[in-house]
């Protein structure tokens, strides 16, 4: 794998062309490129919009992996993230945009919000998109108490009746949520490095 140096001169976008629609490619590479660069994090947040969907994909992969431990990098986004999210059609898009935007600093106003979106996700096809919407709910009662009860009655349901991974992660979130004692120091729920 190229350094952080070497890969410096290289655009963002260059390094998350290659590949089929849901791979990988060179995303790791990306996230550190972009940590902690300004303008390296700003071509990356402008792929979220690439017309090549591959790329926006593979961009939206690389947020949710930068935002789960310094969330404030995508803070300057916001506005056009939270836009973006009501917008997404794209299963890949929609699940990590379910798991970065939450990890924003939001208004209660923007969290309410974004749990709406988030409750529409539910309705997917896709069972990651349903379990990642799941998971942004937990996130967003980290800001907004006021959407605890909601979401532990959504996460008890989709226990016992939704998809296998809808019901393996909400027996996780559960355990966190219905436990206040032992507080999670991260900045999500998050349980993959």
């Amino acid at each position: 794998m190229a350094t952080r140096k070497s890969i410096g001169h290289e655009r963002v976008r260059q390094m998350l062309l290659p590949g089929r629609l849901l791979d990988a490619g060179r995303v790791r590479e990306v996230v550190e490129l972009a940590d902690d660069r300004p303008a390296k994090l700003a071509e990356l947040v402008e792929c979220l919009w690439d017309d090549d969907r591959a790329v926006a994909n593979r961009a939206a992969d690389a947020l949710e992996r930068l935002t789960r431990w310094k969330p404030g990098q995508a803070q300057k986004w916001k506005g056009e993230l939270l836009g973006l999210m009501t917008e997404a059609i794209e299963k890949k898009l929609r699940w990590n945009l379910a798991l970065s935007i939450p990890r924003l600093k939001l208004t209660p106003t923007e969290c309410r919000q974004m749990a709406v979106t988030l409750r529409s996700y539910l309705d997917d096809n896709s069972s990651i998109v349903k379990t990642s919407a799941l998971h942004g709910l937990a996130d967003l009662t980290r800001q907004d108490a006021s959407l605890l009860p909601e979401v532990l009655d959504l996460l008890r349901v989709a226990g016992r009746s939704g998809t296998p991974a809808m019901r393996a992660r909400s027996r996780i979130l559960l355990k966190k949520l219905e436990k206040p004692e032992k507080k999670y120091l991260g900045t999500s729920l998050h349980m993959f490095p």
